[in-house]
């Protein structure tokens, strides 16, 4: 029988999430000279800051190379950050090795056939409600929330929620 994905949140010590599609709606705005413009949902800038601040790993694997998405990243006190990757397997196995870490202690979020291996890797596979079909086949969660519209937060929340770790008090301070 397929463990029910609730379980398995609780083991979860690391968070992997794709950018485009994930933490962004996907659209990508195109403007002569600059650099491409992405919105990200406050909601899910939100449960990244607080999961660290918890003690979970965040960690980033995106094919983009956007400065300004490693930034926003960064600003959040995220470290593991992998920009460019045109092999998402290749950087969660040196996630795992860096960190030793078992399949079980790893969800990840990702939308599309690049993060497909990736989400093969871990021990919970999530996609948002927009994830491509190919994806949504082996996941273990899809979020009712589409990418960059809280999908992240939906996840992280519900992890949080099962380890007790969710709205602790003092948790309403920055």
């Amino acid at each position: 029988m397929k463990q029910n994905y609730k379980e398995k949140l609780n083991h979860v010590n690391t968070f992997v999430f794709d950018v485009d599609g994930v933490l962004t709606d996907g659209t990508v705005l195109l403007i002569p000279g600059q650099e491409p413009y992405r919105t990200f949902h406050s909601k899910d800038g939100y449960a990244l800051q607080l999961a660290l601040r918890k003690g979970y790993r965040i960690a980033i694997i995106t094919g983009g190379k956007s400065v300004t998405v490693k930034e926003r990243m960064e600003s959040f006190g995220v470290k593991d950050i992998w920009m460019g990757s045109s092999d998402k397997k290749e950087a969660m196995e040196e996630l795992f090795l860096m960190y030793d870490l078992q399949p079980e202690d790893v969800l990840y979020m990702g939308d599309d056939i690049p993060d497909y291996e990736a989400l093969q890797m871990a021990g919970v596979a999530c996609t948002p409600a927009d994830g491509a079909q190919e994806v949504k086949a082996i996941c273990d969660y899809v979020s009712p929330k589409n990418g960059g519209k809280g999908c992240v937060r939906d996840i992280i929340e519900q992890t949080l929620k099962v380890q007790n770790n969710w709205m602790l008090e003092g948790d309403h301070t920055w």
